[in-house]
């Protein structure tokens, strides 16, 4: 059984949503993987939503918007992968007034109404397919403003703290530590020792003061953690509702994947029981296609 330690009564529990971060990337993730046991239970320890707002590392791109849709379309926005991941759908519905609130909440930011551009991409799909299988919670995503210094996701992600008290479950999708260029398929569970200093620096910032977490930037062994910003900033809005609730985030499953990447998922506001993702994952993918030649 979980609960929500902001929550002071079942009625309140409806009004205030906790606020997750998890790593997202290779749609293999939809298969069962020990860290989507994890998933699934965080989906089953909160209150249901009244929508999830996902920021997600795939939509990576020249301006700030949500998606605005009724009934967003899925993406696949991958290729070299089994026909089963091309084939898979999640046709959440989308909450055209919540995007609208998304925009006016973060006033005098300006964030554009996407009526027909995007969707859900596998960044959201591929975790919230485990912590919300039955397709029943409304989904809307907020594109990662490419154009935009480090700083300006920090305060954004500040401005959308009001939206957890409104029902609102913000949903953060991406790795600290992305390298797909390192990636080593043989060691499935395994870190490289910059990845691992590299993914405590960050828990201790979180830990200590995340509202410094730009103090990473400056990390010896950021350029290898972070070789591209589009996954590493979903994190940034984790820090930044962090810090504005003057609170820490926790880890609800911990640990590397594949050398390269971090697989820690942590959560905001939830007590949610930890997992140690230490069932084995599967290392076919390089059967497939090498990193370089797929999308993760």
């Amino acid at each position: 059984m979980c609960r929500d330690r902001s929550r002071e009564s079942a009625s309140a529990s409806r009004r205030n949503r906790s606020r997750a971060s998890s790593p997202a990337g290779a749609p293999v993730l939809v298969g069962a993987i020990s860290f989507t046991a994890a998933w699934r239970a965080f989906g089953g320890c909160v209150p249901t939503p009244r929508a999830v707002l996902c920021i997600s590392a795939h939509w990576y791109t020249n301006a700030t918007a949500v998606t605005a849709m009724a009934s967003p379309r899925v993406i696949h926005d991958f290729y070299g992968f089994p026909q089963e991941l091309f084939d898979f759908d999640y046709p959440a519905p989308g909450h055209p007034e919540v995007a609208e609130l998304v925009a006016e909440t973060v006033k005098p930011r300006w964030v554009g109404l996407d009526l027909d551009s995007w969707g859900l991409d596998h960044g959201t799909w591929s975790v919230l397919a485990h912590m919300f299988p039955d397709v029943d919670v409304p989904v809307v995503q907020l594109s990662i403003n490419a154009l935009q210094p480090l700083d300006y996701h920090l305060d954004l992600g500040a401005r959308l703290a009001p939206l957890r008290s409104q029902g609102v479950l913000i949903v953060g999708s991406g790795n600290i530590v992305h390298n797909l260029r390192r990636i080593d398929w043989s060691s499935p569970h395994g870190a490289s020792d910059w990845n691992r200093r590299f993914e405590d620096a960050a828990a201790t910032q979180l830990r200590e003061n995340p509202g410094d977490i730009l103090k990473l930037t400056e990390h010896a062994d950021f350029d290898l953690a972070v070789p591209t910003p589009d996954h590493f900033i979903p994190m940034l809005y984790l820090a930044a509702l962090s810090a504005a609730a003057d609170d820490r985030p926790e880890p609800f499953v911990e640990g590397p994947a594949f050398g390269s990447i971090s697989m820690t998922s942590y959560a905001l506001g939830a007590d949610c029981p930890p997992s140690t993702g230490s069932e084995p994952a599967s290392s076919t993918r390089s059967a497939i296609a090498p990193p370089e030649e797929t999308n993760l």
